[in-house]
This record gives C-alpha cells, structure tokens and sequence, in this order.
C-alpha cells in the first residue's frame, strides 16, 4: 500500500453508510484524515464513526441528501475546511431500458450525476474561499465507458462523472483544486455478493482477465495516490480499477 500522511487534513466521504464509502472512510482514517462520513442513513454513519474512533482515530457523521441542493450547501457550510472530497454516493437500477419509468432514470441521474456535481460545487466553493487547494476523487465506473445490460441509466450518469470529472479539473485548476476519478470494474460488496455467487455471476467473473473479482482493499493504494500529494501534477485522470475488465475484448 502507498505510504500516506494526511494528518491534519479533512476528508469527505459520501455515500459513506455502507460499502466503498464506508471502506474508503476507514482508510482515509487510517492515514491519519479527520474524517466527515456523510450519508442519509445516520444510524449507519454513527456505527461507521464508532468503530473508527474506536482505533483511535477521528470521524464524525454528517446527515447528507446530496439530491437537495439547499441541504448540500448547508452541510458543507457547516464544515471549518474539506481539503479531500471523495464523491461517491450512487445508487444503481437494473432494468431494461424500453421498461424504464422517468422516476427511474430521474433516481439514478439525480443522486449519481446531479448529485455528484452539486457536492463537488460546494467543496470547490470552500476550498475556494479557504484559499487552501484541495483535492476531488470522484467516484465513476467502467460502466462509464462501456456497456452492461439493463443498466442503462447508471451507465450514462457514470460516463457523466468521467466528463464531470474533467470539466472541473479544467476549470479548477489555477485554484490549486486536483479533480480525478476513480473506475472501479466489478467488486464483491454487500450489495451484489448474492448475485457473484449464482451462475450468471460466476459467469461474468470468467470474463475478468484476473479471473476475479475486486476486493475493497484494491482501491486502497489508488486512492491514497489520488488523496495524497503523491498525485501532486496529476488531475482530469480516469484510473480504473478493474482487473483488466477494460481493456478485455469481453
């Protein structure tokens, strides 16, 4: 893993009630980040912040709907400084597309791009303000830029994050604001354990050039370099991590 020392340094978390956010909040914590562990189910964030106290390091929980713009300028607002933002709140739909309800593509668009810009305005705003520079991990897909069935709506908002996250490290710059993204390809999480354990999942896993799937401690050591000054000349970059998924003809 990257030796990394983020003492003195807050870090932002979304999405950070349960896997990658939870995970990536424990390893910011880890290298010596305050941490903001931000989500809308706050019983989650308080075990989440216990259990990182409970190491000795610092967090706290913050209630966060990153759809409501009023309430992401307001939480942010509440924040002394964020030096690190990782923007990772998401949620996923799997349903094919000609089945699709407006709701249903407004669910996904809205939290996973929407809200996405709108956590990232706030931050870019205070690290603005502060004078201080900072840096944005934004947290994209492979999906992003290439295709899985029946999840046409998190595919687009995806590539969107990979074009957001572009455009802001463009304009941000001359404010000394770093704006990268990560890729992750498929991971054995929570919420799709089940699914990697049937045979249309083992199937897919045969398909990975690794021959399986991402665990949470893969992203460590990027996102440490992306979190750290060790990315000091790096922004507008897309790393994946993936296995090999991408550059597979499968």
């Amino acid at each position: 893993m990257l030796r990394a020392n983020l003492a003195g340094r807050t870090a932002l978390v979304t999405g950070a009630s349960s896997g990658f956010g939870a995970h990536f909040a424990h390893v910011l914590a880890g290298a010596g980040a305050h941490v903001v562990v931000a989500a809308r189910r706050v019983d989650a964030l308080e075990q989440l912040v216990g259990e990182i106290q409970d190491k000795g390091q610092t967090a706290q929980a913050m209630a966060l709907d990153v759809t409501d713009s009023a309430k992401v300028d307001e939480a942010i607002g509440s924040l002394k400084a964020v030096d690190i933002l990782v923007n990772n709140a998401g949620v996923t739909l799997s349903k094919p597309f000609a089945a699709q309800t407006p709701e249903d593509w407004d669910f996904v668009i809205d939290t996973n791009l929407r809200g996405a810009a709108l956590v990232a305005m706030a931050v870019a705003r205070k690290m603005k303000g502060n004078g201080s520079g900072g840096t944005i991990i934004n947290i994209a897909s492979i999906l992003g830029v290439r295709q899985g069935g029946q999840l046409s709506a998190y595919a687009v908002s995806k590539a969107g994050v990979i074009q957001l996250t572009k455009s802001m490290a463009l304009d941000l710059a001359r404010d000394r604001i770093r704006v990268n993204a990560l890729a992750p390809g498929y991971f054995d999480t929570e919420l799709n354990h089940d699914f990697f354990q049937s045979d249309a999942g083992q199937a897919l896993v045969k398909r990975v050039p690794f021959r399986r799937l991402g665990q949470l401690e893969d992203l460590d050591g990027p996102l440490l370099l992306l979190a750290t000054d060790a990315s000091s000349y790096m922004t507008g970059a897309v790393i994946a991590v993936d296995g090999g998924h991408l550059v597979s003809s499968l």
